[in-house]
């Protein structure tokens, strides 16, 4: 794997995180970060999550398995156990009427004990926000966010 995309940063809002830490406490297996289009890693090690306004905030970290990408029924009778969405109708809910979803499924999620602020973010990447699809981070630089 390329050293260029060792991690990747995704974007959440602050009711899915509080979901995913939640649905973490009660089982640390795989879980599925839902997106509602194509937008997601393909190849990466490292999963970031940033929690956006108004926390602003890297909070947590996970191992990447894979990104699905597909049909919005067949990805959730596949693997909606696995998401922080409560129900189907809560999963049509968040998609807004796509038919079409992305999954990406990861393992070994944890919350940082020292999130970290965009303030530092900013000074490491040299950007004043993180692109809404996310971003590829290389090795050094996912250690210096996250170490």
């Amino acid at each position: 794997m390329q050293n260029e995309c060792y991690a990747y940063i995704l974007i959440s809002n602050e009711k899915w995180w509080n979901r995913l830490c939640e649905r973490k406490r009660n089982n640390n297996g795989i879980r599925v970060f839902v997106r509602r289009n194509r937008v997601g890693p393909l190849r990466t090690q490292k999963l970031l999550f940033y929690v956006k306004k108004p926390i602003m905030q890297i909070r947590g970290v996970a191992d990447f398995i894979e990104r699905l990408a597909g049909d919005y029924k067949e990805l959730w009778n596949m693997y909606g156990d696995e998401t922080y969405l409560k129900t189907f109708d809560e999963y049509i809910s968040f998609l807004k009427g796509r038919k079409t979803a992305t999954f990406i499924r990861f393992t070994d999620f944890h919350e940082l004990d020292n999130p970290v602020s965009m303030k530092v973010i900013s000074k490491v990447l040299g950007v004043l926000t993180i692109p809404r699809g996310g971003k590829y981070l290389n090795r050094e630089t996912a250690n210096q966010l996250t170490v």
